[in-house]
């Protein structure tokens, strides 16, 4: 398996402005081309997190997945990063969700919508949940994209293993919109969500102030699977490649088999 690229791009979103934003991370990722494999933005990056977005929710058939496709197109990179979308069928049809949308150059669109919805924000009042989680395989990895708020809960993310399958992933993300007022609780749960897995550990935040006046410090960073610091962004606007190396992270997991001492469960 080869090492993996990953570039998080860490930017300051523009309040309820979509077409604002994909222009705004257009110029932020143009110079990636060539030198990456999967791009990772914030959670709600076209519009900020915002109960009101709701109202201007787009479709899979909207700008904003168009967008996607091309610029994973154009990049020859995977694409991630939430947006509010309006989707499902009959009696679902009218519901909003906070969806991850995963896309690749070659224009397949994988999503997952957002389980745990934020309820200190009303997000839980506004937006649907989603139920099951994300695996998906790029250029021969396992990554498991989930939305910020799901980092607080570690059942959900938990790295499972059996013997035919192995790990169910090497790489887990999260994007996020996580105000700086709790900045030590996104710097702790990123870590111990990659010690605990034996996995690498990739967290995306945005930076700036909001149309609510929430502050940002971004802080995004990636980890090792020891929980240690490979990039950390700091608070200021900015891109930063990392490459993850898999033969370091299978060398670990033989050496420290933690995995085979984990107890069974089923989610519900």
């Amino acid at each position: 398996m080869q090492p993996l690229k990953i570039s998080l791009v860490q930017g300051a979103t523009r309040w309820h402005d979509p077409a604002g934003n994909r222009g705004y991370y257009s110029s932020l990722v143009a110079p990636l081309a060539g030198h990456t494999d999967l791009v990772v933005l914030p959670e709600t990056f076209t519009s900020g997190f915002s109960n009101e977005a709701i109202h201007s929710a787009e479709t899979m058939e909207g700008a904003t997945v168009a967008w996607l496709k091309e610029q994973a197109a154009s990049l020859d990179a995977a694409f991630t990063g939430s947006v509010q979308l309006r989707a499902g069928e009959g009696d679902a049809s009218d519901k909003v969700f906070n969806r991850l949308l995963f896309v690749t150059p070659d224009g397949r669109v994988r999503h997952y919508d957002k389980r745990h919805l934020f309820r200190y924000a009303d997000e839980h009042r506004r937006y649907a949940a989603g139920r099951e989680r994300l695996i998906v395989e790029w250029r021969g990895w396992r990554i498991c994209p989930l939305v910020c708020y799901d980092l607080r809960f570690p059942v959900f993310s938990r790295n499972r293993h059996d013997d035919a399958r192995g790990f169910e992933y090497d790489l887990v993300l999260f994007v996020a919109n996580w105000p700086s007022a709790r900045a030590h609780a996104w710097r702790t749960l990123l870590r111990a969500r990659a010690i605990e897995n034996l996995a690498y550990c990739a967290g995306l935040n945005r930076v700036g102030v909001d149309g609510n006046g929430l502050p940002y410090s971004g802080d995004s960073a990636v980890l090792d699977f020891l929980g240690q610091t490979m990039a950390d962004l700091g608070a200021q606007e900015q891109t930063v490649t990392v490459s993850l190396d898999s033969a370091a992270l299978a060398a670990f997991r033989e050496k420290f088999p933690a995995w085979m001492d984990a107890d069974a469960f089923e989610l519900r």
